[in-house]
C-alpha cells in the first residue's frame, strides 16, 4: 500500500502545548496562561508554564524528527511571543526563536509548516474583547504580516487559524477552554471574526510578495444520522452546518450556510456582525486545506448525539477510520480539488514505560495503520492529499486535561524532560521509509 512519491509524512505540535518558557525572552501572557492558572479549570491544576520545555530543547527535538525520518513538521507560532500585548513592534527574541527552529528544520531536510494561531490569544487583546471584538481580526493580520516578513520564503506552507470551531464551541459555548465563556450568541460572532482573521491573513501573505502557500486548518467531523428517521436526517443536516459547512462554505463558496443563518435568527450577533465585503475577504483564494480528523458524530432526531463506536481515553473521540475516508472524499466532492494536508490525527493512550524502559503503545499503531489505510483509499478515489501529520510528535499539555492524556509518538518524562521513542514512533519511521504500509 504505497503512497504517492514525495508524500509528506509528518508530525504536529502547538506552541502552548510544548514550548514552556512562559515568561522568557519577552513573551507576553496568553488567554491560556490566564485560564490554566485559574483554579478548577485544568485537571490536576496543570499549566503550560514548562510543558515539554521545547523552547530550550528544540535542537534535541529536531534531531528526534530527523531520526524518525519526518519530511514535514507542522508547528505553531506563539502570538504573545511575537507581540506581548497583541500589537505593535514585534519582539525580535521571539522571532529569532522561530527562525532558529525553521533553519534547523531545513538543515535536517524537513519542510516547515507554520500555524499562525493555535488558540494562544494575547491576554491584552482578550481584555479588549478578544474575538468578540472585530478589531482582533485586524490585529491578527498585522501580526501575521510581521511573521511573514521575518521568516519569509523559508516557510513553504502557512496555516492561518487552527480549528476555529474548537475556539467557538469549547471556548464560548461549553466553557471548557480559554477564555471559558458560555454564551452561544457571542460564540458565533467569534466564529465570524476568526474566519475574517483567516481571510485577512491570506491577503497579507499575497500582499507581501512571498511565494509561500496558505490555507486554513479545520477540524472536520463527518455527521451521520443515528437512525433511519426523517427527523434524524434533518437534524444531521443542520448539525453538519454548524460542524463543517459554517467554515467550509464561507471559505470556499463565499457564503454562510442558509440553514445555519436561519437557525441563528436575524437578530443574532453572527447575522448582525457580517459587514459588506466580509465574505469576499473570508473567501480569498487559498492554496490548500488542512484537515484534522478525530471522530464522527451521530445525530438523533431531536438534535442530540450518540456514540456508535468504541472511544479512546478522550471520551469525545469515537474510533472510526472510515470517517477519515468519508470526510476527505466529501470535501473533494463538494468543494473541488483543493490540495489537502492532514494536519492532525491521533489518539491518547495509557502510555507507561515498561521494565525495559520502552513504551508499547500498540493501540496507537493500530489506530494509525487503519487511518493511513483510509487516507490511502481516499487518494485512490481522487482526493488530492499531499501530506499527513500525526498528532502529536511529543506528549504535551493537553488543554483542559493537563498532562493526564498522552498523545505523542515520543514519551516525555515531565520531571526529567527525558524523551523516549514509543513503539508507534519506531513503526512510523518504517512507514515513512517504505512510503506506505
Amino acid at each position: 500500500m504505497r503512497f504517492p512519491d514525495g508524500f509528506g509524512w509528518g508530525a504536529a505540535t502547538s506552541a502552548y502545548q510544548i514550548e514552556g518558557a512562559a515568561k522568557e525572552d519577552g513573551r507576553g501572557e496568553s488567554v491560556w496562561d490566564t485560564f490554566s492558572h485559574t483554579p478548577g479549570r485544568i485537571r490536576n491544576g496543570d499549566t503550560g508554564d514548562v510543558a515539554a520545555d521545547h523552547y530550550h530543547r528544540y535542537a534535541q527535538d529536531l534531531d528526534l524528527m530527523r531520526d524518525l525520518g519526518l519530511r514535514s513538521y507542522r508547528f505553531s507560532i506563539s502570538w504573545p511571543r511575537i507581540q506581548a500585548d497583541g500589537s505593535g513592534r514585534p519582539n525580535q527574541r521571539g522571532l529569532d526563536f522561530y527562525r532558529r527552529l525553521v533553519d534547523g528544520l531545513h538543515e535536517r531536510d524537513i519542510a516547515p509548516m507554520a500555524t499562525l494561531f493555535h488558540w494562544d490569544l494575547p491576554q491584552a487583546l482578550q481584555d479588549a474583547g478578544g474575538w468578540e471584538n472585530r478589531d482582533t481580526a485586524e490585529r491578527f493580520a498585522e501580526y501575521a504580516d510581521a511573521v511573514f516578513h521575518a521568516l519569509g520564503d523559508q516557510v513553504p506552507v502557512w496555516l492561518t487559524v487552527n480549528e476555529p470551531k474548537t475556539v467557538v464551541q469549547n471556548g464560548y459555548i461549553f466553557g471548557h477552554h480559554a477564555p471559558g465563556f458560555r454564551d452561544e450568541d457571542a460564540a458565533y460572532l467569534v466564529a465570524h471574526h476568526l474566519q475574517l482573521a483567516h481571510g485577512l491573513a491570506v491577503r497579507a501573505l499575497r500582499a507581501s510578495g512571498l511565494t509561500g502557500r496558505i490555507g486554513p486548518a479545520l477540524n472536520l467531523h463527518p455527521c451521520y444520522p443515528a437512525d433511519d428517521s426523517a427527523e434524524a436526517a434533518a437534524a444531521t443536516k443542520l448539525h453538519d452546518g454548524y460542524e463543517n459547512r459554517l467554515y467550509l462554505d464561507s471559505i470556499f463558496k463565499g457564503a454562510y450556510p442558509q440553514d445555519v443563518l436561519d437557525d441563528r435568527g436575524p437578530d443574532s450577533r453572527l447575522v448582525r456582525g457580517v459587514r459588506d465585503g466580509d465574505l469576499k475577504i473570508i473567501s480569498s483564494p487559498v492554496d490548500l486545506l488542512a484537515v484534522q480528523y478525530y471522530t464522527p458524530i451521530y445525530v438523533t432526531g431531536d438534535g442530540s448525539t450518540v456514540r456508535k463506536w468504541p472511544t479512546s481515553e478522550a471520551e469525545w473521540q469515537q474510533i472510526y477510520p472510515e470517517g477519515m475516508y468519508d470526510i476527505l472524499t466529501r470535501v473533494t466532492r463538494d468543494y473541488g480539488r483543493v490540495p489537502i494536508t492532514i494536519t492532525e490525527n491521533g489518539l491518547p493512550c495509557p502510555d507507561v514505560p515498561g521494565a525495559d524502559g520502552n513504551v508499547d503503545d500498540a493501540g496507537r499503531v493500530s489506530f494509525l495503520r487503519d487511518h493511513f489505510a483510509a487516507a490511502h483509499r481516499a487518494i485512490g478515489d481522487g482526493v488530492p492529499l499531499e501530506s499527513y501529520h500525526v498528532w502529536s510528535l511529543l506528549d504535551n499539555f493537553e488543554w483542559a486535561e493537563g498532562y493526564e492524556q498522552r498523545w505523542g509518538l515520543v514519551y516525555v518524562d515531565y520531571a526529567s524532560q527525558r524523551r523516549v521513542l514509543k513503539r508507534s514512533a519506531h513503526w512510523y519511521r518504517d512507514v515513512i521509509r517504505r512510503n506506505g504500509l
